[in-house]
């Protein structure tokens, strides 16, 4: 990752924070700050703490769900691509028409190509299993096998999804920042099935992806 002035991380929840921070440990270049569920509330949230210091690189954290035979239980996802895969309208013709066919935008954010690389490195390095690809931003999140099909159909090299790195990045992007989202899996996508989830070693995944993040930004 490039020398930074300053690294935002911006996690849902508490345990997530408390996750990432406890990897980063006394890291004084790097703040982590929660954005809430959801793309609306995590855009405007790291608007407003993007408006506290001087960043250069804001990254999305969390655990996520994983798309079957794409991902596993334990696995880190870094996005290279963050998509947000219900912006746009249905169509009596195609299943569903992304904003940017609509001709008002775009549903793509592109994470920065360094910084993922050099992650993806580090974690390897430190013996965790990392996936690259597309990470789909939802505001709603996935409860059948129908609708975890659908995505994969449109979404070929997409790992997991979550519901706030596309609102994380839309706030990066309006300041020109680099922007990067990862996540630690803690359940396969499909019907939902709280038994077969591991949301502890998915926070212990995250722990981990803190201690990179230090490592690589010193």
């Amino acid at each position: 990752m490039t020398k930074v002035a300053k690294t935002l991380i911006m996690t849902a929840v508490e345990v997530e924070k408390e996750a990432v921070e406890r990897g980063i440990g006394e890291g004084q270049n790097i703040d982590v700050a929660l954005c809430g569920v959801g793309p609306a509330q995590a855009a405007a949230r790291t608007a407003f703490a993007l408006t506290k210091d001087d960043y250069n690189m804001v990254i999305s954290a969390g655990i996520a769900g994983g798309f079957k035979n794409r991902a596993a239980i334990g696995d880190v996802v870094i996005g290279e691509r963050l998509i947000a895969a219900d912006l746009g309208a249905e169509s009596s013709t195609e299943s569903f028409l992304p904003i940017d066919e609509l001709g008002f935008g775009s549903n793509v954010i592109a994470a920065d190509a360094s910084s993922a690389q050099q992650m993806a490195i580090r974690l390897s390095e430190n013996g965790q299993k990392v996936r690259t690809g597309t990470i789909v931003t939802l505001s709603t999140v996935t409860g059948t096998e129908d609708t975890a099909t659908m995505l994969m159909q449109r979404f070929t090299d997409a790992y997991a999804e979550a519901m706030e790195g596309f609102g994380v990045a839309t706030a990066a992007a309006e300041k020109n920042l680099s922007v990067l989202e990862i996540r630690a899996v803690s359940n396969l996508i499909g019907p939902r099935d709280k038994e077969n989830w591991n949301i502890k070693e998915a926070l212990a995944t995250l722990e981990k992806v803190g201690v990179a993040i230090k490592e690589i930004s010193e």
